[in-house]
């Protein structure tokens, strides 16, 4: 190995359980491979993930089938927690967007004041909505 990486030898140990349940569901739900998922979250050994695979996932390993074996309180209370922290996240994201798209909005009714005050035209048309002809008739004959 060479000198200077900043190579750390990891264990089982180092990966917390909410990790390897977040793992598991990204490569069951189809979002990553089993090398994409090594590559993005730093685990090194191979087996690892197969290992966390056939102990936390939805499979049956020895049939091939799907499991629908029911997951331990603690499992299902991880999971909830960590989908909890993705929507959080997910919530400020699209807070920060609203509060951009309000901005731009004050900001377009600004430029909007300051060019009919500028060149002395109606930009904004405040035109009434017109009845349409079916309406209209209605009216007429009661």
């Amino acid at each position: 190995m060479e000198e200077g990486t900043n190579y750390v030898k990891r264990t089982q140990r180092d990966y917390t359980l909410t990790l390897k349940l977040n793992v598991v569901k990204e490569i069951e739900s189809g979002k990553l491979t089993l090398s994409q998922a090594q590559k993005q979250y730093g685990i090194q050994g191979d087996s690892t993930i197969r290992n966390w695979l056939k102990k936390y996932g939805n499979f049956d390993w020895e049939n091939q089938i799907p499991s629908n074996m029911a997951k331990s309180p603690e499992q299902r209370i991880l999971e909830l927690e960590a989908k909890v922290r993705l929507l959080e996240k997910q919530k400020a994201k699209l807070e920060h967007q609203n509060h951009i798209a309000d901005s731009k909005a004050i900001i377009f009714d600004m430029m909007i004041d300051i060019a009919e005050k500028e060149y002395k035209i109606d930009v904004r048309k405040n035109l009434k909505p017109a009845q349409s002809i079916v309406s209209g008739k209605k009216n007429k004959k009661a």
